[in-house]
């Protein structure tokens, strides 16, 4: 099923040996979303021992069930697992040109922090982002060491 979800997107896709990898890997977890016997989306997130880091490596939504919410359950899905593992931040990395994922990571509460040149399989750079949680609640934590937030970029709402 995760493959078959993969495969509704032309670049940038996990493949099938990736995926089996990550989900016997003990490091990471993975949420689907199965709406009408259809998986919707999912989201893979990697750990790391000896760190306080998580990294949002996948978050997948199928085209024909965007703007229904998934992508912002998957997320906090996601933020709340990697907090009760005592996580201290969560981190990604996304396109530029993906202006609804970075709407939402924006409007989540991450910030971006940089960039990955080259990031992309097309060559495109890639907008590093993380999101700092309390390890109790998955929420941005209430004290934070923040870097300065590069200005917020408008997010369209339809």
């Amino acid at each position: 099923m995760l493959v078959r979800l993969e495969e509704r997107f032309l670049t940038d896709r996990l493949s099938r040996a990736n995926l089996r990898r990550l989900l016997r890997h003990g490091h990471a977890s993975v949420w689907v979303c199965e709406q009408n016997d259809v998986l919707a989306g999912n989201a893979v997130v990697l750990y790391r021992r000896r760190t306080s880091i998580a990294r949002l490596y996948s978050l997948v939504v199928h085209p024909d069930y965007l703007r229904r919410g998934i992508a912002r359950t998957l997320l906090a899905a996601a933020e709340s697992e990697a907090a009760g593992r005592g996580c201290r931040e969560l981190r990604l990395e996304v396109r530029p040109d993906n202006q609804p994922a970075t709407c939402l990571y924006r409007k989540s509460g991450y910030a971006v922090t940089g960039k990955a040149g080259k990031f992309y399989e097309d060559g495109t750079d890639a907008l590093r982002m993380r999101k700092y949680l309390d390890p109790v609640t998955g929420e941005p934590a209430g004290r934070q060491r923040r870097r300065r937030p590069a200005p917020a970029a408008p997010c369209a709402t339809a």
